[in-house]
């Protein structure tokens, strides 16, 4: 992988439910999941369920810093 570059992918799996919409998660991140009433919605929601999940972690390694460590944030494009 090239840094300049990075890649990152994750598989979104939506699943009809028999009441209606969808239910969704990450292949690679069963814990972060969410739902919707179409795709597109639960799509968003899934992405919005990341984000928040994301920001408690960065929080809380935040909390247990070690002094001097350095951070760099990484952005990471789909293809």
């Amino acid at each position: 992988m090239n840094p300049d570059e990075p890649k990152f992918k994750l598989t979104a799996v939506f699943e009809p439910v028999s009441e209606g919409g969808f239910t969704c998660h990450f292949e690679e991140l069963p814990e972060i999941f969410s739902e919707g009433e179409t795709v597109d919605e639960a799509r968003a929601n899934l992405w919005d369920a990341f984000e928040q999940v994301m920001a408690y972690h960065r929080e809380e390694a935040r909390k247990h810093a070690v002094p001097g460590a350095v951070r760099e944030e990484l952005q990471l494009a789909a293809s």
